[in-house]
């Protein structure tokens, strides 16, 4: 329970002492290309979510960052906890926005940062609005921007991965960018497996895998490329576990 509230003490002071470097993110310098700009405004955000994850006393091992191209991609990851998302913002060099739900839009401070380094929010409950913003998605992978989905749509906790949905790889086909799959393994640990009321530290796995090229589509379904990608991905999380 102490680490717990160690934990929220944290986030509450990090997040407010983040203020003044959020201000100055959101001046754009105009004579920056894309790369540039996503470089300058993540250094902040990568910082604090290594922070989030140190201050839990747990740690990370990434593998496969060689596989990311040098170019605008779409990461794809299962998601297995809440501490998914500062470990792969800290630790995947390459600087991406997430594909959020929508509720996340009504936590202060943190809604702002999300909206600096490029996240799009979906409404799951608003079918049109959710194609609305699949499209602002494959508008930010045209300008240069990377992003990262969670096609279960929801947190495993550490069991089985659930389907993936199809509808977040439409922008990697609309866009023409190569899709990374990405494997995360003990997140749940330090948190959902405590039945949220505690959080541990554990050792969290990320393997990159090689990046697979948008010409899949051409000969597949997007429903048999989000299958493909599950597969490759519950291969390396087995392969973790052996």
């Amino acid at each position: 329970m102490f680490r717990l509230l160690y934990f929220v003490l944290f986030l509450i002071v990090t997040l407010i002492g983040s203020l003044p470097g959020l201000r100055k993110s959101k001046k754009v310098n105009e004579e920056w290309t894309v790369a540039e700009h996503d470089q300058q405004v993540h250094q902040l955000p990568k910082r604090w979510a290594r922070a989030v994850v140190k201050s839990t006393g747990s740690t990370v091992d990434i593998q496969g960052q060689e596989h990311i191209p040098n170019a605008p991609v779409l990461f794809v990851c299962n998601h297995e906890g809440d501490f998914d998302v500062p470990a792969l913002l800290g630790h995947i060099e390459k600087p991406f926005g997430f594909i959020s739900k929508v509720e996340v839009k009504k936590v202060p401070v943190v809604r702002d940062w999300m909206d600096v380094i490029g996240c799009i929010y979906i409404n799951r409950n608003d079918r049109r609005d959710a194609v609305k913003m699949l499209r602002n998605g494959a508008g930010k992978l045209k300008e240069g921007h990377s992003l990262l989905i969670f096609p279960e749509g929801t947190r495993s906790l550490g069991g089985e991965m659930k389907p993936f949905k199809s509808g977040g790889f439409r922008i990697a086909k609309d866009a023409n960018v190569p899709i990374v799959p990405v494997a995360i393994r003990g997140t749940s640990d330090m948190f959902e497996k405590n039945n949220r009321k505690k959080v541990t530290s554990g050792h969290i796995q990320i393997e990159v895998l090689p990046a697979i090229s948008f010409d899949i589509f051409e000969e597949y379904e997007l429903k048999d490329v989000a299958e493909m990608v599950q597969e490759k991905i519950q291969s390396a999380l087995h392969q973790m576990n052996t």
